[in-house]
């Protein structure tokens, strides 16, 4: 079900801002991640949009409910590894299985966050996290493991109002 028309007819009653999507990801050894970006609602129809096109971005990290860090475009350096990729038409971040293809203050390596620092890999080795510039091994889930966005907020356990992130089967090889 493609979730773009609710939110055009949400969009078309309010101010012409700039659309905010909430979106949680559930790694794996009770590791999750919630956070929440914008962009000028006329992207909405875009193909994609990317790092450059956000005017809002912040990830929080939790363990088992408990904060263990945080990002955002505010401490954003020449250095930070920062890559996104998100199809608006889909509401999802896609996962396309070759490469690095979403990298949130953390490269390839995932461990290059800062110290104190939080940050989200996704690639082709998994979808995981890196906490005060070490690679959270055990947050690991498989890459092809949906990762989509709403308008509705999130919680750390990603529970509440919706599932947003959650296991799939392996795509078949071809």
């Amino acid at each position: 079900m493609k979730l773009w028309p609710a939110l055009l007819a949400a969009l078309a009653a309010g101010p012409a801002q700039g659309v905010e999507l909430h979106f949680c990801w559930r790694g794996a050894s009770g590791y999750s991640m919630t956070g929440t970006m914008r962009f000028p609602d006329a992207l909405l129809q875009a193909a994609r949009v990317i790092e450059s096109d956000l005017t809002h971005f912040e990830i929080t990290g939790w363990q088992g409910g408990v904060r263990i860090g945080g990002w955002s475009l505010d401490a954003l350096t020449p250095e930070t590894t920062w890559l996104l990729s998100f199809d608006p038409r889909d509401m999802r971040f896609p996962m396309p299985g070759i490469g690095v293809f979403q990298a949130w203050n953390a490269d390839g390596g995932v461990a290059n966050c800062g110290d104190p620092g939080f940050g989200f890999n996704a690639g082709n080795a998994g979808q995981d996290i890196c906490v005060d510039n070490r690679f959270v091994s055990e947050s690991t889930i498989p890459w092809w493991t949906p990762l989509i966005a709403s308008t509705a907020p999130v919680s750390p356990d990603c529970d509440a109002p919706m599932v947003l992130s959650m296991r799939q089967r392996e795509p078949a090889l071809p």
